[in-house]
């Protein structure tokens, strides 16, 4: 048996082991700054000077100081100092800062990208995978009863989406 969980390296107490509450509390540490994760901000490389207990950031590219050799990583600030957690691909949390969701990649952290293969509304597909252009209109010198028609149907399925007001 490791001494650590697979996923997150959360310590486990090992049989015997002398001062079980400090590996038992260093797990619990760690899960509280995975449960539902927010961040301040997202790469971030100065690790801020007067952080409050509970705070949380995402480590960028060329961190320095107290985060140095921890790219990419969740730092989240307790009162016995940093406490570093690596990133799972898909791993998401909330930036405060910037008030979007930031997706980690597996190399990388993602802000305020959403992918998915279809938007539902209420059960109903709104948008779905990227569809052939509308064909312009073709025909007449000047904008013709046909041209509105196709133009006002086009109007009318980006309000039933959501996506226009009229």
């Amino acid at each position: 048996m490791s001494d650590a969980t697979d996923r997150f390296a959360l310590p486990f107490i090992a049989p015997g082991q002398a001062q079980k509450e400090a590996f038992h509390n260093e797990a619990l540490a760690r899960v509280d700054a995975l449960l539902q994760p927010m961040v301040e901000a997202v790469a971030l490389n100065d690790p801020p000077s007067a952080p409050t207990a509970g705070q949380c950031w995402v480590v960028g590219a060329a961190p320095t100081g107290g985060w140095s050799g921890k790219a990419g990583s969740i730092a989240a600030w307790s009162v016995d100092g940093w406490r570093f957690v690596t990133p799972l691909l898909g791993s998401t949390v909330w930036s405060r800062a910037d008030a979007l969701a930031a997706r980690f990649d597996g190399s990388r952290w993602i802000l305020g990208e959403m992918a998915a293969a279809r938007v539902m509304i209420g059960g109903v597909q709104v948008v779905g995978s990227q569809q052939s252009a509308i064909s312009a209109p073709s025909g007449g010198a000047v904008v013709d009863v046909e041209a509105r028609a196709a133009l006002v149907a086009v109007l009318a399925v980006l309000k039933s989406h959501g996506l226009t007001a009229m």
